[in-house]
């Protein structure tokens, strides 16, 4: 039982960096051709952002140094997080989202030096940050993990 539930998470894994490759592969391959937005609806976009830094665009450095001290970084939390999903908790499902999703961005960082991003969701002249289905998922997972942590966690700390 604990074999097939592990397996379950290495395939929930490989299904989200799966759809995460693709989904990147087919936009740049329709970006090669065209440079400008796609306008898919009056708040979504797709806009090809080549990101440097780590999650949103964030920490953008031109130093090799601090790219690859971020890149080992990302590495570490993935085995941290591979360790923590072998307890069959509800947590080890987020943490195998993050896993998934982290494993799709750090594998662009390798082939690429930065991370292809696409989606760009705005509300009138409000855009946030472009972004990719990695970063869906990694969001998603440590939303998810926060939830449980504040509303599902039985060991709060009594004030």
């Amino acid at each position: 039982m604990n074999k097939k539930i592990f397996l379950i998470k290495i395939l929930l894994i490989f299904l989200i960096f799966l759809t995460d490759q693709i989904s990147k592969h087919y936009i740049i391959n329709i970006f090669k051709s065209q440079n400008e937005a796609i306008y898919l609806t009056s708040f979504l976009n797709l806009q090809l952002i080549w990101n440097e830094g780590i999650a949103f665009g964030l920490l953008s450095f031109e130093n090799d140094l601090y790219y690859n001290s971020i890149t080992f970084l990302i590495v570490v939390v993935i085995l941290i997080l591979l360790f923590l999903i072998r307890n069959h908790d509800q947590s080890s499902y987020f943490y195998s989202m993050i896993i998934g999703g982290a494993l799709g961005n750090l594998t662009d960082r390798i082939r690429y030096s930065s991370v292809p991003d696409f989606i760009d969701f705005h509300i009138f002249n409000f855009h946030w940050f472009v972004f990719n289905i990695a970063d869906i998922f990694v969001t998603l997972g440590v939303i998810c993990l926060i939830v449980v942590e504040i509303f599902f966690n039985k060991n709060k700390i009594n004030a």
